[in-house]
């Protein structure tokens, strides 16, 4: 991870948040894989009063998404020091309104994680993907050759049930592509 100041400078997060999470915001409870620095968990628990899930391996990480939390007085985010990748989220099936996946899906067995994103969305819920384009230079991400394209990702979410998968137009971000997709009813 670059600087905090470096890493923000790269996104709109409010922006991007307005565009990809549920429009109602209210109450809406999240998982969000991948949580680093909070450039995403801090402006969504400003939005929603139901919990913020923000899962990461990186113990230093969640220690300070957890003091910035506190100093924000943002009682509905729940740091979690966590392999997801290893052993699952630990949130319970059907449980969430929306999983997070930014810029996380260029690893080994991206469908492992979409899977289980799946397992936790409630069905009506959604799960929304944010990742660096391959199109364009960009000043950071992860090397070019393992970058998923928007195609790869909307398989990939066909693949693991999700439905209604849609690009959309991160004008607040222009070195990222969004992907918003829904878990129907069963």
């Amino acid at each position: 991870m670059p600087a905090e100041v470096t890493w923000e400078g790269f996104f709109d997060a409010s922006c991007i948040l307005g565009m990809l999470v549920a429009p109602n915001h209210s109450s809406v409870s999240v998982a969000e894989f991948g949580s680093g620095y909070g450039t995403f968990t801090l402006p969504l628990a400003r939005l929603t009063a139901g919990r913020v899930h923000a899962l990461d391996i990186e113990s230093g990480l969640i220690e300070r998404l957890s003091v910035a939390a506190t100093k924000a007085g943002l009682d509905n985010v729940v740091p979690t020091l966590r392999d997801f990748l290893t052993d699952g989220t630990g949130l319970r099936d059907e449980s969430i309104d929306h999983a997070m996946l930014y810029n996380i899906l260029h690893i080994e067995n991206p469908i492992s994680l979409l899977d289980e994103a799946y397992r936790i969305v409630r069905p009506g819920g959604s799960v929304s993907v944010v990742h660096w384009r391959s199109d364009i230079p960009t000043p950071r991400g992860p090397s070019l050759s393992i970058r998923p394209s928007p195609a790869q990702i909307h398989t990939w979410l066909s693949e693991t049930g999700f439905s209604e998968i849609h690009d959309v137009e991160l004008v607040c971000s222009p070195y990222h592509f969004g992907i918003r997709a829904l878990r129907t009813a069963d």
